[in-house]
């Protein structure tokens, strides 16, 4: 998800790149088929016609979503029962959705419950402040709410953004979340984009953690300007990245795409073409 301190977005420019094969992402059989989207990718056109926007996305043929925390609630205005409802009219699957620990987090568990979510994902630190205190605060924090989850079926989560792979002293913060949780009580939703705009390295993360990472944001970026862009316009290798699909245990990944070279709908059309000849190797 966006993070608040961005500058105003340089438009990209580039040519959609073709012809490519990715034989572990292509063999992973429970994402094959699958291309999810972060809903927060169409803020503005969600919180003015979600019924409308969701049909929008089911037509470019996105068949996954991850809804997030908006100033209408979790689901832009929707009941949980509608979003249900609407999606599985549409062909469309609510897998996830982004939410904060915070006073209406019980709440939230009973909505996704009811929305027929599998995954609920904070997208927020609990408590603020880039020490490895805070972090093992939040990691109890995010035990607890794992526990949480699990009562009524629904696989507990945390996503990154770049502030994560800060360090104090020696220890890498966003390794003390991985090392402090319990694996089947807590999950990480890998940011990919904002990992490397970081500068930190996927490779290392999916070595050292196998398997603790089921669900991704993809996304591509200018990392000079830290602003996401169309696939095959910035310097994220996607590609690469699919390779790592087994070692990271990727259940599945929704592309999120914060800034635009045109309207969010036609670069998110553009990102689905893009990653359907990746996966069919076309």
């Amino acid at each position: 998800m966006n993070n608040p301190n961005r500058r105003n977005f340089l438009k990209a420019s580039g040519a959609l790149v073709g012809a490519l094969f990715v034989p572990e992402f292509l063999h992973a059989s429970e994402k094959k088929g699958k291309v999810g989207i972060q809903l927060y990718s169409l803020r503005k056109e969600m919180l003015a016609d979600a019924t409308g926007t969701l049909k929008k996305l089911a037509k470019i043929g996105y068949n996954e979503i991850e809804s997030a925390k908006s100033e209408k609630g979790n689901y832009y205005g929707l009941s949980p029962k509608e979003i249900k409802s609407i999606t599985t009219d549409l062909g469309i699957k609510l897998v996830s959705g982004h939410v904060h620990i915070d006073s209406d987090w019980l709440k939230s568990i009973d909505q996704a419950a009811e929305a027929g979510q599998a995954y609920l994902i904070c997208s927020v630190l609990p408590s603020q402040g880039q020490t490895v205190d805070n972090y093992k605060r939040s990691a109890d924090i995010f035990s607890k709410s794992g526990e949480d989850c699990k009562k009524v079926g629904i696989t507990f989560g945390y996503h990154n953004h770049d502030s994560e792979f800060e360090k104090e002293g020696q220890q890498t913060l966003y390794d003390i979340l991985l090392d402090k949780t319990d694996p089947s009580l807590v999950c990480m939703e890998l940011d990919l984009g904002w990992l490397i705009a970081a500068g930190a390295k996927p490779d290392f993360y999916f070595e050292k953690y196998a398997g603790r990472f089921p669900l991704w944001h993809l996304k591509d970026m200018n990392l000079k300007e830290k602003h996401s862009t169309e696939f095959g316009k910035g310097d994220v290798n996607i590609k690469e990245l699919l390779g790592y699909a087994k070692k990271s245990g990727l259940k599945h990944y929704f592309i999120e795409q914060e800034e635009y070279s045109a309207t969010a709908l036609e670069s998110l059309a553009y990102d689905f073409k893009y990653i359907s000849k990746l996966e069919h190797g076309k």
